[in-house]
């Protein structure tokens, strides 16, 4: 969502951003891995009862699979994802129900329909953010701290977005981040920086991104449930470690 202009070559890619992403990857594991050690010392069950997976669950699947394939080939082709995601979906929602012969009432009636007015006011917020001049006064601050500094431009920009995230969801910070990076037009250094904080920020908190607040509302119909605090409190252990060791090492790399 941040590359605004050229797709970086595969080697390059590889050099500047992938080993940030395994780095950050490990921390994230051994970070959790310590903050729930107690938890791991229970005994698990040895005896799961697993069951077949529904035609209907088949169908699901291979949507899965074809929805990846086509929002690559869109992404290839820089068309922009959102209708042919849509598309996507509700095709595979209505070979789901013809499968199972049932109605779509059911699905329809299951859907978070009250994400989507917060969906709405994100975007809402972004448009005016643009419209009152921010993002052009953001991008000039951008462009001006990459020419001194694209290394510290780069942490200073990630750090500011991984946090900022929190507070307004990765979003609609992603969308200003983007159009920001559109207009200040500064070295790759600095979008990876930026593609680092959106990625990791909203591990912190609930309200980081829109995945974990539809997350909470799938698991609150099973009848567990994690507040904010609790969450917050893994978070600020566990995202910073991997937060700082992405940057760092994208800072290293050059």
């Amino acid at each position: 969502m941040l590359y605004g202009g050229e797709m970086p070559s595969l080697g390059a890619w590889m050099a500047s951003f992938a080993l940030p992403s395994l780095l950050s990857i490990a921390v994230t594991f051994l970070m959790l891995r310590w903050v729930e050690r107690e938890r791991l010392t229970d005994r698990c069950e040895t005896v799961v009862e697993t069951g077949t997976l529904s035609r209907g669950g088949k169908i699901a699947l291979g949507g899965i699979i074809v929805t990846a394939v086509l929002l690559i080939a869109a992404s290839a082709q820089g068309y922009q994802l959102g209708l042919p995601t849509c598309l996507a979906g509700i095709a595979t929602m209505a070979a789901i129900c013809i499968g199972e012969r049932k109605s779509p009432l059911t699905t329809l009636g299951s859907v978070s329909w009250a994400v989507l007015p917060l969906v709405a006011g994100l975007f809402v917020l972004v448009e005016a953010l643009a419209s009152t001049g921010v993002i052009t006064m953001l991008a000039r601050w951008l462009a001006a701290g990459a020419a001194q500094s694209p290394s510290t431009t780069a942490g200073v920009a990630g750090t500011i977005l991984a946090f900022g995230s929190n507070l307004m969801n990765n979003l609609p910070a992603g969308l200003i981040a983007s159009t920001t990076l559109q207009q200040a037009h500064v070295p790759q250094i600095v979008t990876d920086g930026l593609l680092i904080g959106v990625d990791l920020g909203p591990n912190l908190s609930i309200t980081g991104s829109l995945a974990t607040i539809l997350w909470l509302t799938a698991i609150r119909r099973e009848g567990e449930d994690v507040g904010f605090w609790r969450f917050l409190k893994v978070g600020a252990v566990v995202m910073p470690p991997a937060l700082f060791a992405a940057l760092g090492a994208r800072m290293l790399i050059g």
